[in-house]
């Protein structure tokens, strides 16, 4: 099985779970905004920290990387449990489009989860 996840933000540089390929590209109709007050692991109750999430909008695209997680159930089951920790938006997942860079007019991968 062949699990890909879209980082938009931290997970860029950061994407804190075992992933065996990247690919830096971007999705269609969202673009990434810092309208997320956080105190849960950024930011305190008296000065919380931006974060990003994504909104949804025509003709918008937000450039981020796809991570490939291969190795069955439990390897995607680990990924899904961090990223569902770290990024509290996690409870509803989305499967988009991925383009890579280069490539604007057909999709390099389909049902990617934001």
């Amino acid at each position: 099985m062949v699990f890909w996840i879209f980082g938009y933000g931290s997970l860029v540089w950061n994407p804190g779970f075992e992933y065996d390929e990247k690919v830096i590209g971007f999705i269609k109709d969202y673009r990434r905004v810092f309208d997320l007050a956080c105190i849960d692991h950024r930011g305190t109750p008296e000065s919380p920290a931006r974060t990003c999430t994504l909104e949804n909008v025509e003709g918008a695209i937000c450039w981020g990387a796809a991570y490939c997680v291969r190795g069955g159930p439990e390897r995607e089951r680990l990924a899904m449990e961090y990223l569902e920790r770290r990024e509290c938006e996690y409870d509803k997942k989305t499967l988009v489009d991925f383009y890579k860079e280069g490539e604007p007019s057909q999709p390099a991968l389909t049902g990617v989860i934001v």
